[in-house]
């Protein structure tokens, strides 16, 4: 079986090697043994950028005209037609085809493969109407857009099956051709650290932050729940591990609430040895989107034993309740005493981090590939 997965990311080309700029790339490259062949497509940088996650020597990739950005339209549209003959040719050599959105591309995408009766399935990774808001509160008509892409997907979904991150996203498309509810994790089972283990360290004062520090992600957020922690008296030191733009402004509220004392930017550092070290050598992660399907730095903190402090978002609550502490999105003072409570509650610590573990051994890579890897043959 010959497969192609689309995924509007950008990909870049360093001497014979081929690296995404997401780790959810590494996911997708790690289906690519379970097939004859495995293709993966997407916007090829022109003048390339940093060598994070290498997609491997399975992987077939099939590179797209570059555009930077959806919020570009323009841009897209200039470069559809030319994505949309690239597309075309490649389906001859697929036996399926996994597209991910909701994209306007990846729209247009499903009509070709239809007219080729190839096979197709929809994946969803997010709430697009959410996530167009909270990037652009004050693009109109991007959020316009974004509304009538989620409507024409979820339409599509009545007669194509569907992948979808999280329960929150799968409750969604209920009504699809057929339906499978996945985590997209890269834990694997040696990464997993065992509770007592774990449970071991001392729970008192390193809080870790990771993700992209863009608007869905709300990190300012962080620089206001250190400072509601100082004002408790609790010696909260946090770490954030991620880049975007809105790495200054976090930088200049820091130096405003006068906590940059207590706060660590380490920039992006990529899954692998160094992030996973992170997490083990911190008490708690802090997660604190306005947005998500559910996140994958759920599974990477259970895997490391660490408890967990959570906005109550997408599917965060139906997937994982006992293994974090909820909170409402937006809301400093509730993260700082839900982090205090971690500190000083060796019981809470010892139910959050016994249940995440049960959780991440359920949802490993291997386990989650293999429920991928089935659905697509079956479709």
């Amino acid at each position: 079986m010959r497969v192609g997965v689309y995924t509007d990311y950008t990909y870049h080309r360093v001497d014979d090697q081929v690296f995404a700029e997401r780790a959810f790339a590494l996911f997708l490259a790690r289906l690519a043994p379970q097939f004859e062949r495995f293709f993966l497509i997407g916007r090829e940088h022109p003048e390339g950028g940093p060598a994070r996650y290498p997609i491997g020597g399975n992987v077939e990739f099939v590179p797209l005209p570059f555009y930077s950005s959806l919020a570009d339209p323009i841009a897209v549209a200039r470069r559809a037609a030319q994505a949309a003959a690239r597309f075309w040719r490649v389906l001859g050599e697929l036996d399926c085809v996994w597209l991910l959105g909701p994209h306007p591309l990846a729209t247009v995408f499903v009509l070709l493969a239809r007219a080729r009766r190839k096979p197709v399935v929809l994946g969803v990774r997010q709430d697009t109407v959410a996530y167009v808001r909270a990037r652009h509160p004050q693009r109109a008509a991007l959020q316009l857009a974004g509304g009538i892409l989620d409507a024409v997907w979820r339409a599509l979904a009545r007669r194509i099956p569907v992948v979808a991150v999280g329960p929150g996203i799968a409750s969604q498309y209920s009504q699809a051709k057929a339906l499978l509810e996945i985590t997209v994790s890269l834990v694997e089972e040696a990464d997993i650290v065992a509770p007592a283990v774990a449970l071991a360290r001392r729970y008192d004062d390193e809080v870790i932050s990771v993700g992209r520090l863009e608007a869905e992600k709300n990190p300012l957020m962080l620089a206001d729940v250190i400072a509601r922690l100082e004002e408790r008296s609790s010696p909260w030191r946090l770490t954030v591990c991620g880049e975007g733009g809105l790495r200054e402004p976090l930088e200049d509220r820091l130096r405003e609430l006068g906590v940059d004392h207590c706060a660590e930017l380490v920039g992006y550092v990529p899954f692998g040895p160094r992030l996973l070290a992170l997490y083990r050598e911190s008490h708690a992660l802090l997660h604190v989107s306005w947005t998500e399907g559910l996140p994958q730095v759920l599974a990477e903190a259970f895997a490391a034993g660490l408890p967990a402090v959570a906005t109550d978002v997408g599917g965060v609550s139906s997937a994982v309740a006992g293994a974090v502490v909820l909170i409402p999105p937006g809301d400093p003072g509730a993260a700082a005493a839900a982090l205090d409570s971690v500190r000083r509650d060796p019981h809470l610590r010892d139910r959050l981090v016994r249940s995440g573990n049960d959780w991440v051994r359920s949802h490993t890579v291997t386990a989650e590939l293999n429920r991928v890897g089935s659905f697509l043959r079956a479709a």
